[in-house]
């Protein structure tokens, strides 16, 4: 069979020799989690499943939805012959939640994290070698952990969907060298016209150097050297070249690409990589967010990533860029990319169309929704996995910010509790991974960081009285002027630290449920926010109701609606959940692309 999700995994980290791992494995599930106990480490499995996708989904060839407490997974093959004096790195892209690996009946590692990759060593195999990878994927679903939109019942309800067991990002692997380049850091410098590069080796060796090449098409723009053992890592200046100057902009970028060298004390290439980077700058003015110092109104749009046949898993790179043409299409000019750290091939796609796009972590299932539950067992989890995606995404030039939580909804009560310690957390670790980019330290609901970057709040229209509702929801937007904004509360209760004259923005709002005739079968026990338009007319004039109110106030930075795509019992999407038109697209476009009052500001 063709092997599916071929493409390579890591699009701004690219070395030329690699084998995709991705098709068929021998799969077992491990109802008790008692495998290693009765020897699956060892034992034949009874079935078979198709990688990249979880057991959930339909590509799987499993499509098993009830509870698994662990999986197994086995897979043989053999090192490719010219691989010779090479280490041999086995790389997941991400498995769900708690995985082992073993190599050849050894263990070679382990990671925790549903959302994040990881990498093992496989240890004194060499080129020519058979290779016998088992993974056991430990998914305790009673066990508090971040989960995203995952259910912890049997079904999809309300708006949480079906689980994701196991592997459901690309498996692949790829020889290196001892010494070696780690993931590089790429920081665009447009009052310099140039790149920072951090490029932290695996080793620092006596001799070794460091070639940098930034490049335009096929041509040489700019060449920089430097020793691979004078700090912990090599870092270096890329300056483009007056006249060779283009900005990534949104919906018009440009991309460079960069070559990094690693040779040794003969001058023989250790490790060569490839990447790129766009030339872009991000800051704030006053209420704005400035990108390529312009006041940039963010149109955006929120995107689960969930897919009938995969789950979490696109069934193809392909999808993963319609979904993105699919949203500028109907006039958004990025994406907030919502509980769920999504496959970097997305990012990739996203930074080739000029896409942009806010970061987020899975954080729910540890008390994320509610007032009741306390964060504080969780906070190292929640910090450890959150770093790890801040530094696969860091150089993306399509993100311009990040969201590690989402919806922590409790009082702000007279005692510390455990959320505050974990959203201050989040919040000054994203800050010390990336001080190039805003971060807000919670979408909606409970703020804990009085001067966060932004500020924002969450606002349905659920009177089912609409006319009532749109004015309520005008008068949540009409006192920016004063200072005052509308925030999210739990009845007459405070959940947020106040409001500091940050950017602010509606991070959630819309939701209206449309069912095309042709999906309306079953469509009773679905949802959507408030009462549901009677007519198509009637959709288009909400739509542009609640737009309108937000791109007219000159203090509103911009705005994300609900949703892209139907998912599961939500039928709010702009789009079906299996990706078929319900709107005239040029008719959204058109209502969402006038000027902002903030974009037409000096």
């Amino acid at each position: 069979m063709e092997v599916p999700r071929s493409e390579y995994p890591r699009p701004q980290f690219v070395r030329e020799e690699w084998e995709c791992l991705n098709g068929v494995w021998e799969f077992e599930i491990d109802y008790g989690d008692s495998g290693l106990d009765r020897g699956l480490l060892t034992k034949p499995y009874s079935s078979q499943i198709i990688v990249p996708f979880c057991p959930e989904s339909k590509l799987s060839g499993v499509e098993h939805t009830d509870f698994m407490e662990a999986v197994w997974y086995r897979k043989k093959t053999v090192v490719p012959t010219d691989w010779q004096g090479k280490l041999i790195w086995i790389h997941f892209g991400a498995v769900d939640y708690d995985a082992t690996v073993w190599i050849n009946g050894r263990e070679a590692g382990r990671h925790r994290g549903g959302f994040t990759s990881f990498s093992v060593c496989a240890e004194g195999v060499n080129a020519g070698d058979s290779l016998e990878i088992v993974v056991r994927a430990r998914d305790d679903r009673r066990e508090p952990k971040p989960r995203g939109k995952q259910s912890q019942s049997y079904a999809p309800h309300g708006c949480l969907y079906t689980r994701t067991t196991g592997i459901w990002q690309s498996v692949w692997m790829e020889p290196v060298n001892a010494a070696a380049f780690k993931r590089p850091r790429i920081t665009p410098d447009t009052l310099h016209n140039a790149f920072h590069l951090e490029l932290p080796l695996t080793q620092n060796k006596k001799g070794y150097s460091v070639t940098a090449r930034l490049l335009d098409a096929d041509s040489v723009l700019a060449e920089e050297h430097c020793s691979a053992d004078g700090d912990f890592a090599a870092r270096m200046l890329l300056h483009i070249p007056e006249g060779k100057v283009y900005l990534w902009e949104p919906g018009n970028p440009f991309l460079y690409n960069i070559e990094l060298i690693l040779k040794d004390e003969n001058g023989v290439d250790a490790d060569r990589i490839m990447s790129y980077a766009g030339l872009r700058s991000i800051a704030i003015d006053g209420q704005a967010i400035r990108i390529n110092g312009r006041n940039v109104f963010q149109r955006l749009v929120l995107d689960q990533g969930y897919y009938p046949d995969g789950v979490m898993t696109a069934p193809s790179d392909a999808a993963l860029k319609a979904d993105i043409v699919m949203s500028m299409e109907a006039g958004f000019n990025g994406a907030r990319l919502h509980q769920k750290v999504f496959e970097e091939r997305f990012l990739y796609h996203a930074d080739q169309l000029g896409y942009l796009v806010w970061g987020e972590f899975g954080d729910w299932g540890c008390g994320g929704y509610g007032p009741s539950h306390d964060h504080q067992k969780q906070s190292a989890t929640y910090i450890t996995q959150w770093l790890e995606a801040l530094e696969r995404d860091y150089s993306h030039p399509s993100i311009i910010g990040w969201c590690p939580l989402n919806e922590t909804w409790q009082r702000l009560e007279d005692r510390i509790v455990g959320l505050d310690d974990v959203t201050v957390g989040m919040y000054l670790a994203t800050k010390a991974m990336d001080t190039s980019r805003p971060v807000l330290d919670a979408s909606g609901y409970s703020h804990r960081v009085p001067f966060a970057d932004v500020y924002d709040s969450h606002d349905y229209i659920t009177d089912p009285d609409y006319a009532k509702g749109l004015e309520s929801f005008r008068e949540h937007h009409s006192h920016m002027h004063e200072g005052r904004v509308y925030t999210n509360t739990e009845g007459n209760h405070s959940i947020s630290v106040d409001y500091k004259n940050q950017p602010y923005w509606v991070s959630e709002f819309g939701g209206f449920r449309w069912v095309p005739e042709d999906h309306r079968e079953g469509a009773a026990s679905t949802w959507g926010y408030g009462s549901d338009p009677g007519t198509l007319d009637d959709f288009f004039s909400r739509f542009q109701d609640t737009c309108d109110i937000l791109l007219d106030n000159v203090q509103m930075f911009g705005y994300c609606y609900t949703q892209l795509t139907d998912v599961y019992p939500e039928l709010n999407g702009i789009y079906t959940f299996d990706r078929q038109k319900k709107f005239d697209s040029s008719r959204l476009r058109a209502i969402q692309m006038r000027p902002a009052a903030i974009e037409q500001l000096a």
